[in-house]
């Protein structure tokens, strides 16, 4: 399926980030509360959010496995409270914060204002102009250390200054989901999960496709199918999208495999899995596909959720886990993989997945066979043979194998 430069635009591709975020905060403050209940709100969404347990904020000096984490998060999300001014520890941490915000290609920083006055912090203030006296006094006599002080008054002057949320102002809940949903909506949370679509041939084009069909920015519910014959790539295609557009739901679950699955299982164990998945919560929600059938309606009829369905092949296994549009909320989206295209065709859009044109197909085999776009020269004639013998089909170009000493398919 070729290579895209500008799949990266999509995705959002930075392969330098190992964390989404970064979450500053001065422990004996917010712990056990706001910060608590906002990274496992992170947690929850999918964001991979970095939170250091083990932190002496009583001592100068942060880890060097701590300045890793700021450098290699995408955002950093600082807590500032009532005493973060009395750690070095936490100065110290903005310090590093804010000069990964000034190199290239920057990280991004978001200050969040808990039970203080944005002016404290930008003017060290109130609380802060309390903390800050006793560091001046404790290195009175060190000039070293007083350049750090004014470091530190700085960076917190700079990150005041920026756009970020003020948590004495409203409910605190609906805070930190605003939070969460503007870092899961602008911020490259797919960049881990998206990386493997770098050398995924032809999968620009087809996420184009499906963008069209499924018009997320509509408020609307909708069933969209993805018909093919097996080894096409349906199940690669649908991950794609699902990877890619999952943090604009509310809830999301990719149901894979629905066909071997339901031979091994009755369906109410999927209906099972697919709420579990939804409310992130593991349970044996219902005994059998009737009850889930209507669980299903009843509990996800006001939530906004995408839905994979991958591989079904029979009309029950849309029946009791999609069956209609009613089932959920507003701009919820129901995508389904199948060989069979009847199942879909009353109550679907269906996009219907073909097979790779020459250069494509000759892309995905060299790839899989020399681990490189271009062959030796020797080569290229017993390429061309095996990507014609394979009919642009993907999983037949992936199994071939070619050993260069026997010169002999295999």
């Amino acid at each position: 399926m070729a290579s895209s430069s500008s799949l990266a635009s999509d995705s959002q591709y930075c392969p330098r980030w190992k964390y989404d975020v970064f979450l500053s905060f001065r422990g004996k403050d917010t712990r056990k509360t706001f910060t608590s209940h906002l990274y496992e709100g992170l947690k929850n969404r999918g964001i991979f959010t970095f939170l250091d347990d083990k932190r002496l904020e009583n001592g100068d000096s942060i880890s060097g496995e701590l300045l890793k984490a700021i450098e290699e998060s995408q955002v950093s999300l600082i807590v500032f409270s009532r005493n973060y001014a009395t750690s070095r520890w936490c100065l110290n941490e903005l310090v590093k914060i804010m000069e990964c915000k000034e190199e290239e290609n920057g990280q991004t920083v978001i200050p969040i204002f808990y039970d203080v006055d944005p002016s404290h912090v930008r003017y060290q203030s109130d609380s802060f102009a309390e903390a800050f006296a006793k560091h001046e006094s404790r290195y009175k006599d060190d000039v070293e250390g007083m350049q750090k002080v004014q470091g530190w008054r700085t960076a917190l002057t700079a990150a005041a200054n920026l756009k970020g949320y003020d948590i004495r102002d409203g409910i605190e809940s609906e805070k930190i989901q605003q939070i969460i949903d503007h870092i899961s909506s602008k911020f490259c949370k797919s960049a881990r999960f998206l990386s493997y679509l770098q050398d995924v041939v032809g999968i620009h084009a087809h996420l184009e496709e499906l963008k069209s069909l499924l018009q997320t920015e509509i408020n609307d519910v909708r069933i969209v199918g993805i018909w093919g014959i097996g080894g096409i790539g349906k199940t690669t295609i649908a991950k794609a999208i699902f990877d890619i557009l999952s943090h604009q739901f509310k809830a999301a679950c990719f149901l894979g495999n629905v066909k071997e699955n339901a031979k091994k299982n009755q369906l109410h164990s999927l209906q099972n899995t697919l709420l579990s998945e939804l409310f992130r919560k593991k349970d044996d929600y219902v005994n059998n596909e009737y009850d889930g059938k209507c669980m299903i309606q009843s509990r996800l009829s006001s939530m906004k959720v995408l839905i994979v369905l991958d591989d079904i092949d029979h009309g029950d296994h849309l029946e009791y886990l999609a069956g209609d549009v009613g089932w959920f909320g507003n701009g919820s989206r129901v995508i389904v993989t199948t060989r069979n295209r009847h199942l879909i065709e009353k109550d679907a859009a269906i996009y219907e997945v073909t097979t790779l044109p020459d250069d494509e197909a000759m892309q995905l085999f060299n790839q899989h066979a020399f681990k490189k776009e271009v062959p030796d020269e020797c080569f290229k004639k017993f390429s061309l043979e095996v990507v014609n013998y394979a009919k642009g089909l993907p999983l037949a170009l992936k199994l071939q194998k070619f050993h260069p000493v026997k010169f002999v398919w295999l």
